[in-house]
């Protein structure tokens, strides 16, 4: 939300400038250059992720999905630029959030972990067991390297 904010900032002080330097800064223009950063600071804002037993939240700036991660039937992973993780529930239900959100957050890894072997037992989850892997994995570099640095290890 920070850079959301920061970069919002920066693009409407920078215009700003750029018209007032220019000599041709008035009401309607200002108001224009402060809509473009708003709809910018829209884009950028991140989901706000929230897990619960049984349940996995993403609240946008003006939606909210919600998915059982107890009865998980696929789990897909887009790896690239910008990695999307995208939850779906035997309800028809979908979520896609970024999975960096799981990896700063150990507790709500382990709530989703826990409900994936869950889905797994059931026999629900029959796309995406590798996925989870793949973010168990990265999730457990992750850890580990961050008790190397702090210990004074790495």
């Amino acid at each position: 939300m920070r850079s959301a904010i920061g970069v919002a900032s920066v693009l409407f002080t920078a215009l700003f400038a750029v018209d007032a330097g220019s000599g041709r800064l008035d009401v309607t223009r200002g108001l224009l250059w402060a809509g473009l950063a708003c709809l910018l600071f829209a884009i950028l804002l991140p989901h706000r992720v929230s897990v619960r037993p049984g349940l996995l939240s993403a609240r946008g700036l003006l939606t909210t999905h919600t998915v059982r991660t107890d009865s998980l039937v696929s789990v897909h992973w887009s790896d690239g630029v910008a990695q999307r993780m995208t939850l779906r529930d035997s309800q028809g239900s979908r979520v896609e959030i970024d999975p960096t959100v799981l990896a700063r957050n150990p507790a709500m890894w382990r709530l989703l972990d826990a409900d994936c072997r869950s889905s797994i037992r059931q026999g629900t989850l029959r796309r995406g067991t590798t996925a989870m892997r793949q973010l168990a994995q990265r999730i457990d570099h992750e850890t580990a390297h961050a008790v190397f640095k702090v210990s004074g290890l790495h």
